[in-house]
């Protein structure tokens, strides 16, 4: 993919302002500028960026109904109601589910969870979960991740008098369920500071406000934090604010002591013994956790997730990775068939969106699919299969671009739809595609901008080799989690040369292994640029490049750090 590079120089004012914070908290001018960057300008908001303080959370009963839920939730205890705990069948609602489920297990038993099949009963609040709710006694159903736009589900459980709590994240319409309390902090009535949550931080808050009014030390919640970073990676919210916080502790916890059936994942992915990054979630943890809900039930991830046995959650983790692998060869294939539709479609490559359809592609691959077009062409997508009637859809967007916005605007045409900017899933009659996929792309060629649909490289600083020392290197660590918001810093350096080392390497020769020096101070750094073989003959001719890059620990070398380069670019004067 070629990167356009977007660099904008430190205005006067902000080198001031860095060389001053710099002074102050005794780091070098580059770290104090990418503080300035991320409008961190002062020391004591720099103090709170580099250690975030699980006292700074908000108060959870600044969220709209949050007294309400904890009122209804104690007085389901007080009556010893069944209570089931409902989730959405991804790594958000396996979370959700998961870390609430746990929560209350110990002050209640009367309590039981519940994850929907994705291809029997489709997204959210399904009938049959109503049905099973009522067959089983329940009187209160907790919705963690889902549930928002569910008017008329919630409605028939109201009937059959089962009260729900929804916890949702989603985008709401202007006509809310009938539920006995909603807590989402997208609600247009609700105050609460900080709007984004994901799934599981919404179920968190309203575990710590159920903590806050029973008298339950926090720190029986503090336990159930790695959930909370694997949701908060896994669903690409921003990781700033209450999400930094969160995501914080709760790597904090995965890396030191994490939930059994976390760590029989980890243990799975090859993971143990050495500290975690949010990228082994987005990569590694997460796609496990979702594979079950993809090829089969959501449910089998909660019971990893509760399991208390570590030999029982070992043996399902393994059970997960077979599901994951089942995962990853239908994604291999339905890719490749989508690209070679893309190829095919003279017209696709004019338009500012993609929309592809095909009623033999497996609905819980349909969103990774999604994803991977949005990243091979960097243009807002919509993929969809058919379902008997009707067509199952995932949208994937690109940065800037609201593409839950775009699916709105064909709402009539829609039996269902939810999600958020980046993410969303629709449900129509199969006879509509074609119109939906017509008016999806008008929309967007009239609302997206040009630049939206560049691949696009933001360089935080431009720095020289003798910039990159052990202690640069272990203060950029400080900035982690890294995510939305809060990406992980991405250095430029002008004018490099291969320091005649360097060798393309992989199964398929695809990477290229490098040894590089600057002009300016004759330093040499290790690098890896993945995927871009490509470039590895103008390297070798000893002309000067430019690289952009992020700087990593070395995992084959202790101690050692390395140049992971995300794009290579020839000087402009050769």
């Amino acid at each position: 993919m070629q990167f356009k590079w977007n660099y904008q120089p430190p205005t006067p004012s902000q080198e001031q302002s860095a060389n001053e914070l710099a002074e102050k908290l005794s780091i070098s001018p580059v770290l104090a500028m990418l503080l300035i960057r991320r409008g961190i300008t002062t020391e004591s908001a720099a103090k709170r960026f580099f250690r975030p303080q699980l006292a700074d959370l908000i108060n959870p009963f600044l969220m709209k109904d949050m007294d309400l839920a904890v009122d209804r939730l104690n007085d389901a205890m007080g009556r010893k109601e069944r209570i089931l705990v409902y989730g959405d069948y991804d790594v958000d609602g396996c979370t959700a589910v998961a870390l609430v489920y746990k929560f209350l297990r110990q002050f209640y038993s009367n309590i039981d969870y519940y994850i929907p099949d994705r291809y029997d009963e489709g997204y959210g609040v399904s009938r049959k979960g109503i049905n099973y709710a009522r067959e089983t006694g329940v009187k209160l159903i907790i919705i963690l991740d889902c549930g928002i736009k569910a008017i008329e589900e919630i409605a028939y459980a109201k009937e059959q008098g089962i009260d729900f709590i929804i916890c949702d994240h989603h985008v709401p319409d202007e006509e809310l369920p009938p539920a006995a309390a909603i807590l989402n902090p997208k609600r247009a009535d609700d105050p609460y500071p900080f709007k984004e949550l994901c799934g599981c931080g919404v179920g968190f808050k309203f575990m710590q406000a159920f903590a806050k009014n029973n008298g339950i030390p926090f720190s029986r919640l503090i336990p159930l934090l790695d959930f909370c970073a694997v949701s908060i990676a896994a669903d690409l919210v921003p990781v700033v604010d209450e999400n930094r916080i969160l995501a914080y502790h709760g790597m904090k916890q995965l890396n030191q002591n994490p939930s059994i059936g976390l760590k029989a994942i980890i243990d799975i992915c090859g993971l143990g013994g050495r500290e975690l990054s949010m990228s082994d979630i987005i990569f590694k943890i997460g796609p496990r956790i979702n594979a079950s809900g993809r090829m089969e039930n959501g449910k089998e991830s909660v019971d990893l997730l509760v399991e208390r046995d570590f030999a029982n959650a070992l043996k399902a983790a393994k059970h997960i990775d077979e599901y994951n692998e089942q995962r990853k060869d239908v994604d291999r294939q339905m890719t490749e068939e989508a690209n070679q539709i893309v190829a095919r479609l003279e017209s696709q490559k004019h338009q500012s969106s993609i929309t592809l359809f095909d009623e033999n592609w497996k609905k819980g691959v349909i969103g990774i699919v999604a994803s991977r077009l949005t990243e091979i062409y960097f243009r807002p997508t919509v993929v969809l299969t058919r379902d008997d009637n009707l067509a199952c859809g995932s949208a994937r967007s690109v940065a800037g671009f609201d593409v839950y916005a775009a699916i709105k605007s064909c709402r009539d045409l829609l039996l269902n739809f939810g999600g958020h900017t980046y993410a969303a899933g629709l449900t129509l009659r199969w006879d509509d595609v074609r119109e939906f996929c017509r008016r999806f792309q008008q929309y967007v060629e009239e609302h997206i901008q040009p630049e939206q649909t560049e691949a696009m490289l933001d360089i935080d600083a431009k720095i020289d080799f003798r910039d990159i020392t052990k202690r640069l290197h272990c203060d950029l660590k400080k900035f982690a989690p890294f995510g939305p918001g809060n990406p992980k810093p991405l250095f430029a350096t002008e004018g490099v040369y291969d320091f005649g080392t360097s060798k393309v390497v992989g199964r398929e020769q695809e990477h290229i292994k490098l040894e590089l020096v600057d002009s300016k101070s004759n330093n040499v750094m290790n690098g890896i640029a993945f995927g871009q073989s490509a470039s590895a003959r103008y390297i070798k001719s000893k002309r000067s490049f430019d690289i952009a890059y992020t700087i990593e620990d070395n995992v084959f070398k202790r101690g050692a750090m390395q140049l992971q380069i995300e794009a290579i670019r020839p000087r402009e004067e050769d």
